[in-house]
């Protein structure tokens, strides 16, 4: 319990920060947290949970930078002889492609401890992260404050299932989790194959790829698998039935050309008495 109270009052002093800085520039006060300063002093933060960045996107934001100026400064902190950012890396990034030197920044104080928070709070609230770094930077802040998923949304103001279906992602393969970071399967996809075991769940993502299944067609998919895990011996009995009347029809056409066979342990043998036999076999299948 007292991890979830210093995981608020983190958050508060942060908010506060960002509140103060805002104030400041529109009321004409205090402006000395507010700077210009370079680019090349700023270095990224480690704690960072977003390791994709749409190229598109970050050209369309540069060029809307270019036009109206950075409306909303980033964040960084002072360390060693230059600052490290903390919150709207995609800011940075997208004026940084401008080849601008410096960039209008709020220098907040805050801890060294608060700042895998900050950078994990930031992005969860203000960028689009893909659904597997979503799921990460939830896992994260719940393992790091050690509080519930209950907890988590109170504090970041989404729904607990949403965290809940969010999270559960994680425990898709790492092959099935690459796919949906690259964008290959959709988040409503990838709900809907959760708890599948790792072959049918192999089966299911390869289907949806391969066909370009909808959501819908999904469900139906992993419906079908499930009532095959319930009822396999069902599945079986289907699958052999077939099989053996395959056999017999094979096994009739062969006598229509004389050659003996048999049916034995679900294979069909055939018999030849010499070589002759063979050889005729030979000459009436070319």
């Amino acid at each position: 319990m007292a991890k979830k109270s210093s995981l608020g009052r983190g958050l508060g002093a942060i908010l506060e920060d960002v509140e103060l800085a805002y104030t400041a520039e529109l009321t004409g006060g205090n402006r000395d947290i507010i700077k210009e300063i370079d680019v090349d002093l700023i270095v990224e933060n480690p704690y960072q949970p977003r390791k994709h960045f749409d190229e598109t996107a970050l050209k369309e934001l540069s060029e809307s930078i270019k036009r109206h100026g950075l409306i909303q400064p980033v964040i960084v902190i002072q360390k060693d002889d230059g600052y490290m950012l903390i919150a709207g890396e995609r800011r940075f990034r997208a004026t940084k492609m401008l080849g601008e030197s410096k960039i209008k920044a709020i220098i907040a104080d805050i801890e060294s401890k608060n700042l895998r928070e900050l950078a994990l709070i930031e992005n969860i609230q203000r960028e689009d992260l893909n659904p597997i770094e979503l799921a990460n930077s939830y896992k994260e802040l719940i393992d790091e404050y050690k509080i519930t998923q209950e907890g988590l949304a109170g504090i970041i103001h989404k729904s607990r299932a949403q965290i809940t279906n969010t999270m559960r992602l994680l425990s898709l393969s790492k092959e099935t989790q690459e796919l949906i970071k690259d964008g290959k399967i959709t988040q409503g996809h990838a709900k809907v194959i959760v708890g599948l075991d790792s072959s049918d769940e192999k089966m299911a993502v390869n289907t949806i790829i391969g066909q370009k299944l909808s959501v819908r067609d999904t469900e139906n998919l992993v419906k079908n698998l499930k009532e095959k895990s319930k009822n396999p011996d069902k599945i079986t009995s289907k699958i052999d039935e077939n099989y053996l009347k395959k056999l017999e029809d094979l096994q009739s056409l062969l006598q229509n050309y004389h050659i003996k066979s048999k049916i034995k342990n679900q294979n069909l043998v055939l018999e030849f008495k010499d070589i002759s036999d063979i050889e005729q076999f030979i000459y009436k299948i070319r």
